[in-house]
């Protein structure tokens, strides 16, 4: 079942890897919950590193960044070293059913995609070779096929956007995720 603007996202708390808790919503700023392939994917990773690059501009924002792979803690901790913002484990993918993130073959055979996996397995491996990186698993938990979705939640608890993936590469650029935040109401002005 796939949520549309305006549904309830239940509040809950979020155990990042090698961090504290962080609240879904959050009760001072929007939150936008990224879910991802796998720790150590390249096609995430390169659309990651945009996020770190504008980091301070999102927050500015009014934004805090919370990130979901469907990787085990371990799995996630070789890989998010030095990430500003929280990155969650969700390994039996509960996050992933709750919000109606899919995995499906298109993820990867979808031309689209083909550019950008190309791409980022070459700044994927050259990192790796240059030991900046390490390699993805072999066989990541939860597979290889899996879809990306962004949410962009109000303080309220109120779904503000949302984005599904049509493949692996299809998600929210920064310059969109800034648009979509400066129209959501502002959670200074609750009553």
């Amino acid at each position: 079942m796939r949520l549309v603007p305006g549904s309830d996202v239940p509040a809950r708390e979020l155990a990042p890897a090698g961090g504290p808790a962080v609240p879904v919503p959050d009760p001072d700023r929007l939150v936008h919950l990224q879910f991802r392939r796998f720790a150590g994917c390249p096609i995430c990773n390169l659309h990651l590193r945009s996020f770190v690059t504008r980091h301070a501009e999102i927050e500015a924002a009014g934004i805090r960044e919370i990130v979901v792979f469907h990787s085990t803690e371990q799995e996630l901790r070789e890989h998010v070293t030095g990430l500003p913002f929280p990155v969650v484990g969700d390994p039996r993918k509960r996050l992933y059913a709750e919000f109606g993130v899919e995995s499906a073959r298109r993820a990867l055979l979808d031309p689209r995609v083909w550019g950008p996996l190309v791409r980022s397995s070459a700044v994927k491996t050259w990192r790796v070779l240059r030991s900046r990186e390490r390699p993805p698993g072999a066989r990541p938990t939860g597979g290889r096929l899996g879809l990306p979705g962004d949410f962009l939640i109000g303080a309220d608890g109120r779904l503000v956007a949302a984005k599904y993936g049509e493949h692996a590469y299809d998600q929210w650029s920064v310059d969109e995720l800034l648009a979509l935040a400066a129209e959501a109401p502002d959670p200074s002005a609750r009553p």
